[in-house]
């Protein structure tokens, strides 16, 4: 078995250097290098260089990089250049299947959310949607540092697989969130910039400008089937419960997991049916990674050795 030194080997190096030229080579073509861009290949490469405890990190936290680059990635060829955008057709479907009936007719539950909110559900429908990404990767670290290397592993790789068959969903099915129509009507507008939509009443609320700011550097706004919002947390559960950890911990999750699933429909970001999607999605990609790729001895192998890479 090969031993791990402070020092990285000259292949490690050389598969270090290649990837970060190839990365902000094909970043500055096709999308334009931006400060964080340089600023995230310097850290990884410190990290990189540093000492074996912080290469194994930076390796363990590759599935994340390449979740990352393959969304920003998403801006060389638009999804509505592949497929043509979905309007009208997702809105009326989830009129007709969970159409709410009141005074002013059949309403959307996105509809009928725009017209009855509160601020106690503002704030917490921000709450939890700040927890979408950030939950599941503090999960993620605290999976790799108390050394449930295998877990966390099976873990990061899901996630980058449940969003890479999310992201070919958006290829196959470019469709509007509710609050586009809300704004723009069923006519498809490329280039429409980000919208807070229902999470802007959190940002008024609170003086922050959280939201205004992620969804300001949007990828796509026709990107709402499926949901990954919805699906993130599905992961995370489902892995708490292959890991030592304590059960209040999964009760928590499953509380974040049920409050982004309502916030995605109460803020206008996604229909009931993108959620189920998502959650869908979720699913499908435990399933396809545990019980058939995990069953291709070359796959399993792979798996393995990255393991021992990190522990």
């Amino acid at each position: 078995m090969k031993i791990m030194t402070d020092k990285p080997s000259t292949k490690e190096i050389m598969v270090l250097a290649i990837s970060l030229v190839a990365w902000i080579s094909v970043t500055a073509a096709f999308i334009g290098i931006r400060p964080e861009h340089i600023g995230l290949g310097c850290f990884i490469a410190v990290l990189f260089l540093i000492s074996r405890t912080t290469r194994k990190l930076v390796v363990a936290l590759l599935p994340f990089a390449l979740f990352g680059i393959s969304y920003d990635w998403m801006r060389i060829i638009p999804n509505y250049e592949v497929n043509p955008i979905d309007v009208k057709g997702l809105y009326e479907t989830e009129k007709s299947i969970f159409g709410i009936a009141t005074a002013e007719g059949i309403l959307t539950p996105n509809e009928f959310f725009h017209i009855h909110h509160c601020p106690a559900m503002d704030f917490m429908a921000g709450i939890f949607y700040l927890c979408w990404v950030p939950v599941p990767i503090l999960f993620g670290l605290g999976l790799y540092f108390t050394r449930q290397r295998k877990t966390y592993l099976h873990f990061a790789l899901v996630f980058l697989f449940v969003n890479l068959i999310g992201f070919t969903g958006y290829y196959i099915h470019p469709a509007a969130p509710p609050w586009y129509v809300m704004n723009y009507g069923f006519e498809p507008i490329l280039n429409t910039p980000g919208d807070v939509a229902g999470l802007g009443r959190f940002d008024a609320m609170t003086g922050l400008t959280v939201f205004q700011g992620l969804y300001g550097r949007n990828a796509n706004v026709f990107a709402a089937v499926p949901s990954l919002h919805s699906a993130y947390m599905v992961v995370a559960l489902f892995y708490s419960f292959r890991a030592r950890c304590s059960n209040w911990l999964r009760i928590v999750f499953a509380f974040i997991m049920a409050g982004i699933w309502f916030t995605a429909v109460y803020s206008g970001h996604h229909y009931i049916i993108d959620v189920t999607l998502g959650i869908l999605c979720a699913l499908l990609g435990i399933c396809c990674f545990e019980y058939i790729l995990m069953r291709i001895p070359k796959f399993r192998n792979f798996v393995a050795r990255y393991t021992q890479y990190i522990e």
